[in-house]
């Protein structure tokens, strides 16, 4: 069953693009059926025809991590369309070489419309790549596509860190995820350089780096003392974007509470 829906999810793409698509110049006899030809395909894929053409027939052999992520960009597979190809071959995708360090503007938007939410956008690395303005006022300014790394605030002092009661828990959310991420990027040249820093300059990151811990991204609560609003009891709550391998941040309080009020005055709203 598995084989004959792999070979009709590669038989509805392949019909579905045309040679422009691929960059491919459209010459000889008119094309009697739509979408490229199986050669075309096969030719991109750097695969034999015969090959392509039992995989298409659900006659072929379990196609490896190789020739399906060959397949993916030959028929310019989207992330989901390739998430799915993988799974109809009975394979996990694996991750890219380097960590995905733009925000989909879909995800960008939702961002932009939590007026009484502090949101972020993290990538594999802690790198900041989108926030709301609630979230700008609430960490302090200097928030940059970029620039603004939590793993660099939160170990070497890089940007304003106020005092929180869950520091020393999210030193060790923070070790946790940069190992993850450590282990799918390992090629990853600013990954590599973040790493470095934090090692070079960070006695506590390089102790909690060799416990080696865990922790999955959820709810929690904590204490933020700001210098303007004062204490605030907050809920921090996190969303995947498992695609592209980041987080989506989002603090808020309880309604009704000086916390609640304290963000809508934070945020330039009526309390």
């Amino acid at each position: 069953m598995a084989r004959q829906e792999l070979a009709r999810f590669l038989r509805d793409r392949r019909a579905g693009l045309g040679p422009h698509e691929v960059g491919l110049t459209a010459t000889g006899a008119v094309r009697r059926t739509p979408g490229l030809r199986r050669e075309e395909v096969a030719e991109l894929a750097h695969m034999s025809v015969d090959y392509y053409t039992r995989l298409e027939q659900a006659r072929g052999p379990r196609p490896s991590v190789r020739i399906l992520d060959a397949l993916a960009q030959a028929l310019r597979l989207t992330p989901a369309e390739r998430s799915h190809l993988f799974r109809l071959a009975g394979s996990t995708p694996p991750p890219g070489s380097s960590a995905v360090r733009r925000v989909r503007p879909h995800v960008a938007r939702m961002v932009e419309r939590l007026p009484e939410t502090a949101a972020i956008v993290t990538d594999a690395g802690y790198g900041v790549v989108a926030w709301n303005p609630l979230a700008q006022a609430l960490f302090g300014g200097g928030l940059a596509v970029g620039t603004t790394n939590l793993a660099r605030r939160r170990f070497l002092g890089q940007g304003r860190m106020y005092e929180s009661s869950n520091a020393e828990e999210f030193g060790h959310i923070v070790v946790a995820r940069l190992r993850r991420a450590a282990d799918r990027y390992p090629h990853d040249p600013q990954l590599a350089v973040l790493l470095a820093e934090l090692h070079a300059g960070s006695e506590e990151f390089r102790q909690i780096w060799q416990t080696r811990p865990v922790h999955a991204p959820g709810h929690r609560t904590k204490t933020l003392d700001h210098p303007e609003a004062g204490m605030l009891q907050l809920n921090c709550d996190v969303l995947l974007v498992p695609e592209d391998d980041q987080e989506v941040v989002l603090i808020t309080a309880d309604r009704g509470s000086p916390a609640a009020r304290a963000l809508r005055s934070l945020a330039g709203q009526e309390t």
